[in-house]
């Protein structure tokens, strides 16, 4: 009798699932077309980088589309690439069940975890091919129109990609001297493009959604179990970032060995447990990890064999219920910073990935939208599906005060110079009398936050010694 009410409500689960698979697809499959509106008279700012697009006779605002890439002067060609170069990762379906569950697809309750390996991704850019590195097909996205991402319009977009390379791999060119005269890159190049393409595949490869991928949706989850989180439940920011954490640290991909990560307490980033992670050395080795960048970012010294990179993410909360008008400068000095990764927050409920800001609208990338699983154990898997043609923009006073920035740090020295400039960007003004977080000095056991708590239990977010008597709300200290 017990095994047949057990087997009824397997089944009832089945066909709830089952629905609410049916359901999501139908809301996140579609994406209407909308124009992002830019103004000519402000820049842009997009992780770090500036771009202008004033026209010289005309400052009327103009729509982001491919209409108005063509009138609006400036560099917008530039931004267009930076922005479409950026790692996109969203909701997914036909993939294989997700730990604990038979869900074959996080739509409509996975958001955060894809915000924060879009933060993450661009750590791992940062660190492998450096913030200067934009992919070559990053002008050839097409803009999301009505047309849907699902499974049918990604199977055309895969068979039309693959039509028009075996198109230009037999077609015969013109005039082949010309061409080798014009354009015709030399082999150093060449070489370096293809290492530089095989690194942005690897890269992605480790977001992919199997139960391999090291960073991948499954590993996120099973990770999340251990925090109490099911696979079809909210995540919030702060756990996002713990769960990011542990991944990075049992990640044992030898492209992830030179790179890890430190979460702050309590709003507050020790500097000797980010110098600790700097120089900690995974057991896994670095003799496989992929090459520092050879660009116009020099290597430090401090880049030993025994030395990390450290992704550093600090989870804040801009205000009570709402945002706080007064952090609305602090977020666009801390997005103005070329090691900042981003920000994961969003509308409540909604996550989305913030990477930029104009005037007093944000920029961000949205997962929001269902795509098909991509195998991405294969050599040659599509790419397009993992760039962002369209860039959004909301308004500073509708984003959730609950988010985790992120920094990328890649020796000690960097560590110094970026607290120096943090410990700047974090001065109280007049109006603004607290900062969003705090950097101090030493580790965080110094401060004896949580000696009466078990190892295990340290590892849960925004533990707190229960003798301190600060109000809180939430997962947060309300100053």
């Amino acid at each position: 009798m017990v095994q047949m009410e057990n087997q009824g409500r397997d089944e009832v689960e089945n066909i709830k699932t089952k629905f609410l698979s049916v359901w999501h697809h139908v809301k996140y499959s579609w994406a209407l077309k909308s124009k992002t509106l830019f103004s000519r008279n402000s820049p842009v700012l997009l992780l770090g980088k500036c771009y202008h697009f004033k026209a010289e006779d005309d400052s009327d605002s103009e729509a982001y589309s491919e209409e108005a890439s063509d009138c609006v002067m400036g560099n917008i060609e530039d931004f267009r690439r930076d922005f479409g170069s950026r790692i996109w990762l969203t909701y997914r379906e036909e993939f294989p069940p997700l730990p604990g569950s038979v869900l074959t697809s996080d739509c409509g309750w996975g958001c955060m975890l894809r915000a924060g390996q879009m933060m993450l991704a661009q750590a791992l850019v940062l660190h492998v091919l450096g913030r200067d590195w934009t992919w070559s097909e990053a002008l050839q996205l097409q803009c999301l129109d009505a047309e849907t991402w699902t499974t049918t319009a990604a199977k055309r977009l895969v068979e039309s990609v693959e039509a028009s390379l075996q198109g230009t791999l037999n077609r015969p060119s013109s005039n082949p001297q010309s061409s080798a005269t014009e354009q015709a890159p030399g082999p150093a190049e060449e070489a370096d493009a293809h290492l530089k393409e095989m690194y942005h595949r690897t890269l992605i490869s480790c977001f992919g959604d199997i139960p391999s991928a090291q960073l991948g949706l499954h590993r996120l989850v099973l990770l999340g179990l251990t925090l109490g989180k099911q696979a079809g439940d909210w995540y919030g920011p702060a756990a996002v970032a713990h769960i990011l954490k542990k991944a990075m640290d049992e990640a044992k991909e030898p492209a992830l060995s030179a790179i890890s990560a430190y979460v702050s307490q309590d709003c507050t980033v020790y500097s000797a447990d980010v110098i600790d992670s700097h120089k900690a050395a995974k057991a896994c080795g670095t003799s496989d990890a992929l090459p520092l960048p050879q660009n116009n970012q020099s290597a430090p010294a401090s880049t030993l064999p025994d030395a990390r990179a450290v992704v550093i993410l600090v989870p804040v909360r801009l205000g009570g219920e709402k945002i706080n008008p007064e952090y609305f400068n602090f977020a666009k000095r801390i997005l103005s910073l070329e090691y900042c990764i981003g920000i994961i927050g969003g509308k409540p409920k909604q996550a989305c990935y913030f990477v930029g800001f104009q005037d007093d609208s944000l920029i961000y990338m949205d997962p929001h939208y269902c795509q098909s699983f991509v195998d991405v154990s294969t050599s040659d898997f599509p790419l397009q599906s993992y760039h962002c043609p369209s860039p959004k923009k909301m308004p500073f006073t509708k984003m959730d005060p609950s988010c985790t920035i992120g920094f990328y740090s890649r020796s000690v020295q960097d560590y110094e110079k970026i607290s120096r400039e943090l410990s700047q960007v974090l001065q109280p003004s007049a109006s603004d009398k607290y900062p969003a977080f705090t950097i101090v000095q030493g580790h965080g056991r110094d401060y004896d936050l949580s000696a009466s708590l078990t190892p295990e239990k340290r590892e849960w977010p925004f533990i707190r010694d229960p003798r301190r008597t600060i109000t809180t709300a939430g997962d947060f200290v309300l100053l």
